[in-house]
């Protein structure tokens, strides 16, 4: 028999978390993008040899592997501005002495779920996006195969990807008003 817990973050609790990926945002300009993402990988292998995990904790583990993947995509590339938020919320992630230090059994990572389900829920839009570019080059591929012109295939994404890229600056927009990541 599971038991739900609901809470619900207050204005307050939400400037918490404002704040500290506005640090994690100032200590992303003094890091390498590689050794973030080299400190995320290092960090889900941990959680991983902690199973079994806390479903909380599992069911977000393949979000973040897909925000990692959507950050390492080449042909995506991700706008700056997002790729800093991504890499904020990573180096929060990281740090094992954030609010909850991570080696609390079952708890440690609550703190750090939080913060992984506000940004993928700010960020529902570019990462809806990716996955129209992902579906949209899968889909050119399977039609194309090896037999289209290297240059050819370059152009499609790119045209693809900036369509995806205004759509995603778009609702940036009309999101901002209520962010996580003003003030």
């Amino acid at each position: 028999m599971g038991l739900k817990l609901s809470f619900e973050l207050s204005d307050r609790d939400l400037l918490y978390f404002r704040r500290a990926l506005k640090q994690s945002r100032d200590a992303v300009r003094d890091a390498e993008e590689q050794e973030i993402v080299g400190a995320v990988l290092h960090v889900l292998e941990e959680i991983r040899g902690n199973e079994p995990l806390p479903d909380f904790v599992a069911e977000r583990i393949p979000q973040l592997e897909t925000l990692i993947q959507m950050l390492a995509d080449d042909e995506w590339q991700l706008p700056g501005t997002d790729r800093e938020r991504l890499l904020a919320m990573f180096v929060y992630f990281s740090d094992p002495e954030d609010v909850l230090p991570d080696d609390i059994p079952v708890i440690g990572y609550l703190d750090d779920v939080i913060i992984i389900e506000l940004v993928t829920r700010e960020l529902s839009h570019v990462r809806d996006a990716y996955d129209d570019f992902c579906e949209f080059r899968r889909e050119f591929d399977e039609e194309h195969g090896t037999s289209i012109d290297g240059a050819i295939r370059r152009d499609r994404l790119d045209r693809k990807r900036q369509e995806l890229h205004q759509r995603m600056q778009r609702r940036t927009k009309q999101m901002s008003k209520f962010g996580l990541w003003e003030s």
